[in-house]
């Protein structure tokens, strides 16, 4: 049965209008808004790039940091992410007070669950660091890294989770004003901490905590007080319920998985890099890694458009809605995969030199980079398949094949690979094609197969 509708100002109806209009309407912003997120962390690392005249360890030591900033980015997405596609549906179905419901529960939960994770991480900060690949020479600093950065997990979790929020309202301009703020800010402080104060590594991780306790402010400000936010954010919707929260993690679950599965991947990846090629390889993998970040950028943007436009309107019961957007969203993002290949492929050194140009990172860098973006635009099927799973609540489908990918498929691949004479160190930046292949295919025809052709006619049509 459907509540009364709540007395809110006005809201984004993804039910009328140009569907691939309403998904680029929400793309650019929500584009812009990732190319300044990525800021936070590209800045950092051009800067730590050039310090102590351009030796690429301190970069090797952020990377060993990473898998904590992964582990943070995976319990955000599980909250924040999988709140705010529920939102999306119960939205789109008119029960907008359930819908208030699913946001105070998502904002108590990612306060819970980063508390959780800056005890646990303070807890086990250098055993952890050993097991991601440290080694004599980058642990203290990768140390001092993650120790900063993890008194930041609240702002960092409130600023990703809540902004899901703010999009899934149709609010995309100020979703990335929330990103912005931070990223100029964190633009402005590096510098200043990292050379100015001296204060190196350490003070990359002090400016870009600074930046997002900012963003996570604005965005709890916008949520609770902006006059065009149809539903806002209030204490009494704090309440939990067990049912409520289970659908939120079963929605969350696949880009927590995702995101975790992402920070294994990083852990064997360190780990197998450092006992074949030594820490200048996993300075490599970084930049790689870096570099990914970048390019996955607009096709991230694209899909996570569409997500709130077909959980909406799967909601609503516009089904022919739903079926394009799912040709809209794996359309493009095919294409512009596919001309990201070819300019890896054929320029691959000036994204290297955006962090770092040492002769000896280069060398190994340019060929890992060929290897590993191999048929890039496989990945862009994995994306769709799995935007379309998780906007849909086919939860247990959108679990499987994050899990498919990354877990079954890279990491054992990355340890096997380089075993092979042949293939040696490259082995492990194979793993990552291979499974774009496997994965991509998989995931893409299981949800053409059970999802797409399945949809039932619209209502009325």
């Amino acid at each position: 049965m459907v509540r009364k509708r709540m007395e809110t100002g006005k809201q984004a109806d993804f039910g009328v209008g140009s569907v691939k209009r309403q998904i680029l309407r929400l793309a650019l912003p929500m584009t812009l808004a990732q190319v300044v997120s990525l800021l936070y962390n590209l800045v950092d690392r051009i800067y730590i790039g050039r310090m102590d005249g351009g030796d690429s360890l301190a970069l090797t030591s952020l990377g060993l940091a990473l898998p904590f900033i992964i582990v943070i980015t995976a319990f955000s997405n599980l909250f924040g992410v999988g709140g705010a596609s529920l939102f999306s549906i119960v939205r789109g179905s008119g029960d907008e007070e359930e819908a208030a419901y699913c946001m105070g529960n998502s904002f108590l939960l990612l306060i819970l669950s980063g508390l959780v994770l800056v005890f646990v991480g303070e807890a086990f900060r250098e055993p952890l660091l050993l097991l991601f690949g440290a080694s004599e020479a980058t642990l203290s600093m990768a140390s001092d890294y993650a120790g900063i950065y993890l008194w930041g997990t609240l702002f960092v979790m409130l600023s990703l989770g809540m902004n899901s929020f703010i999009n899934a309202q149709g609010r995309g301009g100020l979703g990335m004003v929330t990103v912005w703020i931070g990223a100029i800010l964190n633009m402005l402080l590096d510098p200043l901490f990292i050379f100015t104060l001296g204060m190196g590594l350490k003070g990359a991780a002090v400016a870009t905590v600074l930046s997002q306790m900012v963003s996570a402010a604005w965005t709890v400000y916008v949520l609770l007080f902006s006059r065009g936010t149809a539903i806002r954010l209030k204490h009494r919707y704090f309440r939990l319920a067990g049912k409520r929260i289970k659908s939120i993690v079963a929605m969350g679950l696949s880009g927590f998985i995702m995101s975790a599965t992402n920070g294994l991947v990083q852990i064997v990846c360190n780990t197998t890099l450092q006992s074949y090629g030594g820490d200048v390889y996993v300075g490599a993998m970084t930049v790689i890694g870096s570099v990914r970040e970048i390019v996955s950028m607009p096709v991230m943007g694209l899909t996570h458009s569409a997500q709130p436009v077909m959980g909406f309107n799967y909601g609503a019961k516009k089904y022919d809605r739903v079926r394009e957007a799912i040709r809209f969203e794996s359309a493009v993002s095919i294409v512009y995969t596919l001309a990201v290949w070819g300019i890896l492929h054929l320029f691959p050194e000036p994204f290297v030199r955006i962090f770092n140009d040492s002769p000896e990172l280069m060398e190994a860098c340019v060929p890992a980079m060929k290897i590993y973006y191999f048929g890039f635009f496989m990945m862009a099927l994995q994306f769709a398949g799995q935007t379309t799973f998780v906007a849909l609540g086919k939860a247990r489908q959108a679990v499987l094949f994050s899990i498919l990918r990354k877990g079954i498929i890279v990491a054992p691949l990355t340890v096997l690979l380089p075993g092979i004479p042949a293939l040696g160190i490259h082995g492990v930046f194979l793993a990552e094609p291979v499974s774009n292949f496997i994965g991509g295919t998989a995931c893409f025809v299981t949800m053409m197969l059970t999802v797409y052709i399945k949809l039932p006619r619209s209502e009325g049509a």
